[in-house]
């Protein structure tokens, strides 16, 4: 158990202690690291189902006339194509195209009076510093913004069994919802936000509720042999399908460019930090993100140097032991001319030199 005293808990923290969670200090959050191990809790997952409590995760709602195209200038993403039930993942900038935050903005529609409305999910790591940037850029432009993160909780239920265990609480068939997909709708008469998105690189759903409807959900999982799952397999499973973690393998010294998020940038649209990005397509990035696996089970962890002919050349990001390929597998940065799949690196661990190999992403693909 961590010292609490200054802590912040979530609604569903004594429910957690009921499942005999180990405890670790997040962001200021005191959330569960795992509970039945976290070997158990990452194979549930894979195999069948996995419940997270993810209610430390900040949550904003955004309102107003032209909020798409007002929150386009801070992200590089083109929002204003993004219909009513999608969601977006992509990365709030700073002027040098620097990466603030990763984040899922979820469109909601317009109502009669031409108002639009969003849902906006950010990292409990870097609320209050995304709250005042929202508010800084967007307070001008008409766009109304509420922070829910403390009066709602957030499940995440994930794994190939997550859709039979959540579908009999809603009248919904939510096999039709796509991967990004989401819908607003009624458990226990109280409104209930759920999306077909994930951090696991499995099917599954993310449910913000009320309190008092999460911990109905989360004990009702319990009971039927839902696994819950703490922060040390959200980790393996995030790595095995290379998401990437704020803080470690993104910040705001890093371009989504360097960081292998090209894919999130539309150059068609003016937003914060373009001209950056442009020189950076034009000339080639300087440094890039990689997938490497270890030729061995020595496991590359956060900040150890990478070589190439005994020159340091990078660092590493996140890395750990797969839990599903039993392989040690890492991110980290390189130069762009040491970027390829199939270059041989070096990793220093312990003083002492290991082979690894540049793989393709992700690490694991679920079978669709």
């Amino acid at each position: 158990m961590t010292e609490s005293s200054n802590l912040q808990q979530t609604p569903l923290h004594s429910l957690s202690c009921k499942s005999k969670a180990k405890f670790t200090d997040f962001a200021g959050w005191e959330m569960a690291l795992q509970y039945s191990g976290l070997k158990k809790e990452h194979q549930a997952v894979r195999e069948s189902v996995g419940m997270f409590d993810i209610s430390h995760m900040g949550k904003f709602s955004l309102s107003g006339k032209n909020l798409r195209s007002n929150l386009n200038y801070l992200v590089p993403s083109d929002l204003t194509t993004l219909e009513k039930g999608k969601a977006q993942y992509t990365v709030l900038l700073n002027h040098k195209g620097g990466i603030i935050d990763d984040i899922i903005f979820y469109y909601q529609g317009k109502n009669e009076d031409n108002i639009e409305s969003g849902t906006l999910i950010v990292n409990a790591s870097t609320t209050a510093k995304d709250w005042a940037w929202l508010k800084q850029n967007l307070q001008n432009h008409d766009v109304e913004l509420k922070d829910n993160s403390q009066e709602l909780a957030l499940i995440a239920l994930q794994g190939k069994q997550a859709l039979e265990y959540l579908n009999p609480f809603v009248k919904e068939d939510l096999s039709n919802l796509p991967s990004f997909g989401h819908l607003t709708t009624d458990i226990d008469e109280e409104k209930v936000f759920i999306a077909r998105t994930g951090y696991t690189g499995e099917d599954g759903f993310e449910i913000m509720t009320p309190p008092s409807v999460a911990q109905k959900l989360w004990q009702h999982f319990v009971n039927n042999n839902v696994t819950p799952c703490g922060l040390g397999c959200r980790d393996t499973l995030r790595l095995e399908a290379s998401m990437g973690l704020y803080g470690q393998d993104m910040n705001e010294e890093i371009t989504p460019l360097e960081a292998g998020l090209g894919w999130v940038v539309n150059f068609n649209h003016d937003f914060i930090g373009k001209e950056i990005l442009v020189t950076q397509k034009q000339e080639k990035v300087r440094k890039r993100l990689v997938a490497m696996e270890m030729e061995g089970k020595y496991i590359a962890r956060h900040d150890y140097p990478i070589l190439v002919d005994n020159q340091i050349i990078g660092k590493i990001t996140s890395g750990t032991l797969s839990p599903t390929l039993n392989k040690a597998i890492a991110l980290g940065y390189v130069p762009y001319n040491y970027s390829k799949i199939g270059q041989k690196l070096m990793v220093e661990i312990r003083e002492k030199l290991y082979p690894a190999v540049i793989v393709k992403k992700p690490f694991y693909k679920r079978d669709k």
